[in-house]
């Protein structure tokens, strides 16, 4: 499964996906893990969510896409995968890489049967199709 929240900044997107992960966090019969591109919001998870914080910014998705890939790797119990910053994360990411991204985290998703909710910093209606579907 996979959820997408959309907004422009200032929205509250991220106390919404922050309140998500705390309840994923105490609902889940797996691991839970939250990536950012920094710590701020460290303290105000879970202690049970892992937090792991990008040390750079990625050149593209796909590129992210393997990152996610090696973390899924080092832990098969992972249920839930949030992740803020998306926009900070990966660089220059546009509307075509955000398809890209979109349809990898599907595949990724679907074959280690892992929930991604990640934030995209725009309006919704502004976002490729195949991401459309996904908005909450």
């Amino acid at each position: 499964m996979i959820q997408i929240l959309a907004g422009e900044k200032g929205e509250g997107k991220t106390k919404r996906i922050l309140a998500m992960a705390n309840e994923a966090a105490k609902t889940a019969n797996g691991h839970v893990v939250f990536i950012d591109d920094d710590s701020r919001h460290m303290y105000d998870l879970h202690y049970n969510i892992r937090f792991v914080k990008t040390n750079h910014t990625m050149d593209d998705q796909k590129t992210f896409s393997g990152f996610i890939c090696g973390i899924l790797s080092q832990d098969r119990d992972i249920e839930k995968i949030f992740i803020d910053g998306l926009h900070n994360i990966i660089k220059n990411l546009t509307t075509d890489g955000i398809a890209g991204f979109v349809s990898e985290i599907e595949e990724i998703s679907k074959e280690n049967n892992v929930d991604f909710t990640f934030i995209i910093s725009g309006k919704a209606d502004a976002l490729p199709e195949n991401a459309k579907k996904y908005v909450i």
